[in-house]
């Protein structure tokens, strides 16, 4: 009886709380998306065709309970085989079906079928992590887990949008159609943004795809949807939808820092430079197997602190980074600086000895 109470009273609490009332919905999420209106309307119309065959059958019960009831007398009426009767039950509810199944129908080659999309973006499930990829406009970048999410990990006081919040987000314009090319570099990955009405796998060596048009601007989240790891909850989707003069000035400001990266590339980086620029890197990549302080997991992630890799020769160093070993996947996304960078603080960091790697070796061993 204790437990029970005790039980009984956490729930209450809970359930007494804002963010508990903030979060508790009864009916499916409209979305912002032409597809997840035409999707939340048909949603809405088979509720109410339920309702009304509910209150019909049951009331019809309730009635006959009512008003043919033993205690006043009457008496149960037997027949069998009734034609009339079953032709009623059995074609009442097929035009029932038929005519929620030709909207539904509808919906579902909307769903599947684009005539023509004003822009491509494509989508790489990685562990865990996503990669998106503008063909048309010739851009590209990896999204991580925010760095505020990472390091409130273990901490009471969690920010704003925990687990939610990424460094780079997906940014598309408003009234837009946007076709998604969505694949993946290793396991089974789910790309959905539950406002948009998207829901898609994620499989390595297939190519799916989706699209939206959002109709309001602001910042959606969703997350992996697709068992993928151990980090698979640590892989949140942020897309910022912005109006079309916006999105055009983030792609030119996109186009100017590739270009930036391309000529930096080229150059001979300090080894402070590197270092700071490679922490970050190693942060957002290396440090949820690896460890932030180099440690690594015992018998799982090999330590980074005294390793023969990071303090042996940065041929076999970049080899594994650029190329995988193992359970470790490829990291060739990477500009060449990014892997200079990540690199060198792996070889100069936690007390290790291993020398510097600028871009121009990334470029000869790639």
């Amino acid at each position: 009886m204790k437990q029970l109470l005790t039980l009984t009273g956490a729930v209450a609490a809970l359930m007494s709380s804002k963010a508990a009332i903030a979060e508790y919905g009864l009916n499916m999420t409209k979305g912002v998306s032409t597809i997840s209106g035409d999707i939340y309307s048909l949603h809405m119309m088979v509720f109410w065709v339920c309702v009304v065959i509910g209150v019909v059958v049951f009331g019809a019960m309730l009635y006959s309970i009512i008003t043919h009831r033993k205690s006043k007398g009457v008496k149960a009426a037997h027949f069998h085989e009734s034609t009339t009767v079953e032709f009623i039950w059995t074609g009442i509810p097929i035009l029932i079906l038929v005519a929620m199944a030709i909207p539904a129908s509808k919906v579902l080659i909307d769903i599947e079928i684009l005539e023509k999309a004003d822009m491509t973006v494509k989508v790489t499930g990685h562990q865990w992590k996503w990669q998106y990829d503008y063909p048309e406009e010739g851009i590209g970048f990896m999204s991580n887990l925010a760095q505020s999410s990472r390091d409130a990990i273990t901490q009471d006081d969690k920010p704003e949008h925990y687990l939610l919040e990424v460094d780079k987000r997906l940014v598309i314009p408003v009234d837009t159609k946007v076709r998604f090319l969505v694949t993946s570099n290793d396991v089974i990955h789910n790309w959905w943004v539950p406002d948009f009405a998207v829901k898609q796998d994620a499989n390595p060596g297939f190519i799916n795809d989706a699209w939206v048009e959002v109709t309001e601007e602001g910042t959606y989240r969703g997350q992996c949807a697709e068992l993928c790891g151990k980090d698979h909850g640590f892989m949140p989707i942020v897309v910022d939808v912005v109006s079309k003069d916006a999105y055009a000035s983030w792609v030119a400001e996109q186009q100017a820092d590739k270009a930036a990266a391309v000529a930096s590339a080229t150059k001979a980086w300090s080894e402070d430079e590197l270092f700071a620029k490679g922490e970050t890197i190693y942060n957002a990549n290396c440090a949820g197997c690896h460890q932030k302080d180099g440690s690594g997991i015992p018998g799982v992630f090999p330590a980074m602190k005294g390793s023969e890799i990071t303090n042996g020769p940065a041929a076999d160093h970049l080899n594994i980074v650029i190329n995988g070993k193992g359970g470790m996947p490829a990291f060739k996304m990477l500009g060449d600086a990014d892997l200079a960078s990540v690199i060198t603080y792996e070889r100069r960091a936690f007390g290790n000895n291993g020398t510097v790697v600028q871009p121009s070796d990334v470029t000869s061993a790639r």
